[in-house]
């Protein structure tokens, strides 16, 4: 049983940097007892320990859900005693905790919902129901937050019966309490008007009632809620105009008061319901417009609104995307005053943003950056005027650029002062001269009402090169260019590229980190969207590339050692990682000093790991040196091995697939049976530890180790059953048994047979317990695989005699309902070439399958021959790496982190036979040599094979 001062004691040590380590290395510890999660639970209860004591519970908690509640298959990973004891106080315990604890217990009910709810959890909704009141107000805020953490899950789910059985089983008894509650809120705001501290609640309460409305609704509309939609959105409309003064700061610049963020969120709602529900939506759509133009034309420019007034302009931009909503402003007096009460207002610079670029300059960049998920009133505009555009483009962009020929009139009378009217017409331009979206990319398509090359000639140009009046202005030029790059020429782009990297050496840290962004997309720039042709070669390199890394890295040194200070900025590594990859093999004369820089700065942010993004690409250029510079990678891996065993004994979780994923590439790199290097030796027993396997980050870059290391050097691992338990551990889980197959596959590759023998049999009943019981589609291609492999590396007769040793004539029965009816539907090319490969080496060579199963050989025969023939075959992937399409590694988690850049190659045992052209030819010479070999068999068997499979042969010339 764990003890409530220990833990705390531990929480408290786990917050300073010099004790954190030794602190969660004790929790760890603890965690593992009986009764931990309750002890962890009171400690973040207890108003006598300090918040950040019960901060770090709360997250400690939170994460020790996620990691032990339950695993893949849904099994309970502690003991059903604390589940129980869990489930019946962590409703209560969130319901008292302040704002900033309940977050993270609300994300803890989130997860044990997600595996729980309904089905093993049935009285949780009752018990939240049961404590709702007419009175308690504090007490309804904590049971609807609990109720929201929950229902939020549905959100961005796909729908499913699944899905709809558990939101009815909400409705039925949830909803009438939650609209009956919703209505006592509103009588008593509406009796409250004078009595500050009781509003500031009740409107706490109807923020969540909102959310908890969207929750309810996100999946299809309720018949409850569509029956008492006129008294639901009565309400929110309500709420849309209301004003009392008595809840707003006028001294409050920043931070949006508790009515802004309900008119936020009944926005968001609306917004749900117009583009979903129209029908239902409709007769309260008009009422709904006005109220959100009143918004727009009527709040003030301080940072504190800016979230209403972009959730109320995606409102707009959803309304005009349905005509009969468009037509209402769709006359050019409407759209003029549209643009000038809304647009212009909304986008033109702040005095705010310009200490967001002063004092916050990663932040600016982050949220100005086309695609960003800040909700910012210029994001929100520009979604709004492309909307309006595409309705009535013509119209529209007539009256835009009228306003900005207007605002370069007054910019040239006096630029000094007038200079954001210049950085408001390059603004408006490029909102209106792009159609569609903005991709990684970049823009594909342009207005053909305007000339975005002229312009970039005219005013964009001149402020590159040229003093500007703020260096805004001079981020707006390069901003240009990154958005039209695609638009610009080749030879326009490598006359740029001198100037950007020249602006690297700016003093402004927005300059030099557009500079380096656009300088990364621009090498990024594909041939087509759909190619993976770069049209930026190493040879546009030559000669700058180790200067714009000189450049890079300066800059990154220059933000400061501290691991934080030194990883805020992604976009300088991202820039690096692109300038190394473009380079290629150029990159070798200062390789050793690239590989130097990236060591120092891993050594750094290891102390503190910060930045996902930064962390990633430091990683991703690594790989690339390592990948273009293969004569010096044993020099390199000596270089690299000390900064890495100090993350590997330090247990620095965040970078440990990263280095292990290096060192297995280097390990790759050697001809088999060569000597390991004694730095990699070291790691050959300690990654057999359970601990390494127990986060799943870890597992596909210790499994390729492994397999590396096993490849390389068979003999390092003298007693084969803790290779043999990894096996065991990786084949039970759906999630990695694919990497344990893979494991097997090198074992029963490298690894001698006669000491291999003595666990044969049980490594089959391994595999066939899984295919008996919890097989996947995934799982049954990649056992075809590997018997496949093990046939052409060890003979017919060994694959025979695995199966069937474990039951004399298991064989057939698992060649007939898994091998031959499997191969048809093999999608991967690599994995159709092994399947038929192995299958072809079983029916032809060997004494036992001929002998015991002759019956299996038409079959067999027929589904490689149509297999072989078909066109019907999804090819593998390229080496290409599409970066910008890859998933965004945001932040540190449970999930493997892959560097692209040496990414594993797919294990070949037939390199010498062509994925396409060249499996027909092996099959047909196979088979002519077998024919030959039994005396014409194959003309014998036509008359058992189908018509496809007689042609197919036939065609080979085998008939």
């Amino acid at each position: 049983m764990s003890d409530l001062v220990s833990v705390a004691q531990y929480l408290e040590q786990s917050v300073a940097a010099s004790t954190s380590k030794a602190a969660e290395a004790s929790l760890k510890a603890e965690e593992s007892l009986e009764g931990f999660p309750l002890t962890l639970m009171h400690v973040i209860a207890s108003g006598n320990l300090p918040v950040s004591t019960r901060l770090a519970g709360a997250l400690f908690f939170k994460n020790f859900i996620k990691r032990r509640w339950v695993d893949e298959n849904g099994d309970y990973l502690i003991s059903l005693s604390d589940v129980d004891a869990i489930k019946r106080e962590i409703v209560p315990l969130m319901i008292v905790l302040p704002g900033n604890l309940q977050i993270q217990i609300g994300e803890a009910i989130s997860v044990i919902a997600d595996s729980d709810f309904p089905q093993r959890w049935p009285n949780l909704l009752d018990d939240l129901i049961g404590k709702f009141s007419t009175n308690d107000m504090v007490t309804n805020r904590g049971v609807l937050t609990v109720a929201h953490s929950i229902f939020k899950r549905w959100r961005p789910l796909f729908r499913s019966d699944e899905l709809f059985l558990e939101i009815k089983f909400v409705l039925d008894k949830f909803a009438s309490p939650f609209l009956a509650l919703l209505q006592s809120v509103d009588e008593q705001i509406t009796a409250s008007t004078a009595d500050a501290a009781k509003l500031t609640l009740l409107f706490d309460v109807l923020l969540v009632l909102i959310k908890l409305y969207y929750d309810l609704n996100c999946q299809d509309i309720p018949e409850f809620f569509e029956d008492n939609a006129q008294l639901g959105m009565g309400v929110m409309l309500k709420y849309l105009a209301y004003d009392n003064q008595l809840l707003e700061d006028k001294d409050e610049e920043d931070q949006a008061s508790v009515v802004t963020k309900v008119k936020s969120s009944i926005e968001e709602l609306i917004q749900l319901y117009i583009t979903r529900y129209d029908d239902v939506f409709e007769p309260m759509a008009n009422d709904f417009i006005k109220a959100t133009l009143d918004i727009l034309t009527g709040l003030m420019p301080q940072a504190k609104n800016d979230v209403l007034i972009s959730k109320a302009l995606h409102f707009m931009t959803a309304v005009t995307k349905i005509p009969k909503y468009f037509e209402l402003f769709n006359n050019e007096g409407a759209l003029q005053s549209i643009i000038e009460q809304i647009i212009l207002p909304n986008v033109t610079l702040r005095e705010a943003d310009e200490e967001l670029f002063e004092d916050d300059p990663i932040e600016y960049v982050r949220r100005d950056l086309e695609g960003s998920d800040s909700e910012t009133r210029r994001k929100g505009c520009t979604d709004f005027v492309k909307e309006l555009k595409e309705k009535n483009e013509h119209v529209v962009v007539s009256l835009v650029l009228k306003q900005i020929k207007a605002f370069f009139l007054k910019y040239q009378e006096d630029p000094a002062n007038n200079w954001k009217y210049k950085d408001l017409s390059i603004y408006l331009f490029s909102t209106l001269a792009i159609n569609g979206s903005i991709s990684n990319p970049g823009v594909s398509s342009t207005s053909i009402l305007l000339d975005v090359v002229g312009f970039f000639s005219e005013q964009i140009f001149p402020d590159l090169v040229g003093s500007v009046p703020h260096p805004i202005l001079k981020v707006d030029a390069i901003k240009y260019i990154y958005t039209f790059r695609n638009q610009l020429s080749k030879e326009q782009l490598i006359q740029i590229l001198p100037i950007l990297a020249e602006l690297l050496q700016s003093e402004e840290f927005v300059v030099y980190t557009y500079a380096s962004i656009t300088i990364e997309r621009i090498l990024a720039i594909r041939e087509s969207n759909t190619s993976s042709v770069l049209v930026f070669k190493k040879s546009d390199l030559a000669g700058s590339s180790q200067v714009l890394l000189t450049n890079l890295f300066r800059l990154i040194f220059k933000q400061g050692q501290s691991p934080e200070k030194l990883a805020e900025n992604e976009f300088l590594m991202r820039a690096v990682y692109r300038v190394l990859s473009t380079s290629e093999e150029l990159s070798a004369p200062f390789a050793l000093n690239t590989i130097n820089e990236l060591l120092q700065i891993v050594s750094i942010i290891s102390k503190n790991p910060s930045n996902p993004k930064f962390s990633h690409y430091c990683f991703e250029s690594l790989g690339v040196v390592l990948k273009y510079n293969q004569q010096s990678l044993s020099e390199f891996l000596d270089i690299m091995m000390p900064t890495f065993m100090s993350i590997l004994s330090a247990d620095v979780q965040e970078f440990i697939p990263y280095t292990i994923q290096l060192i297995a590439y280097c390990i790759e790199q050697m001809p088999q049976e060569s000597s390991l290097p004694a730095s990699v030796a070291q790691l050959a027993q300690p990654i057999l530890s359970p601990s390494v396997w127990e986060l799943k980050g870890n597992i596909p870059a210790v499994t390729r180790l492994l397999k590396d290391i096993i490849r390389v050097n068979p003999g390092a691992y003298q007693d084969l059953l803790p290779v043999l338990g990894v096996f065991q551990r990786l084949i039970a889980s759906k999630t990695y048994d694919v990497n344990g197959l893979d494991l097997m596959e090198h074992i029963v590759t490298y690894v001698p047979t006669e000491k291999l023998q003595p666990f044969l049999k049980q490594i089959a009943v391994l595999l066939l317990q899984r295919l008996q019981n919890s097989r996947t589609e995934k799982y049954v291609k990649k056992f075809l695989v590997f018997l496949s492999l093990v046939a052409y590396k060890k003979g017919s007769d060994f694959v025979v005699s695995f199966l069937d040793d474990v039951q004399n004539g298991l064989f057939e029965q698992i060649w007939n309902s898994f091998v031959i009816s499997t191969i048809p539907n093999m999608g991967n090319l690599l994995d159709r070439k092994i399947a038929i490969i192995g299958v072809l080496q079983v029916i032809t060579s060997g004494t036992q399958f001929s002998s015991k199963y002759p019956n299996l050989f038409a079959p067999s025969l027929e589904v490689l021959v149509e297999t072989a023939a078909s066109e019907s075959i999804v090819s593998m992937n390229n080496d290409f790496v599409d970066l910008d399409n890859l998933e965004e590694v945001s932040t540190f988690g449970s999930s493997f982190s892959k560097l692209s850049s040496i990414s594993e190659k797919s294990f070949d045992p037939v390199p010498e036979v062509d994925l396409t052209t060249g499996l027909k030819s092996y099959l047909k010479d196979t088979l002519l040599s077998f024919n030959q070999k039994t005396g014409n068999s194959l003309s014998g068997l036509a008359p058992q094979l189908s018509d496809k499979a007689k042609l197919a042969l036939h065609s080979l010339g085998l008939t």
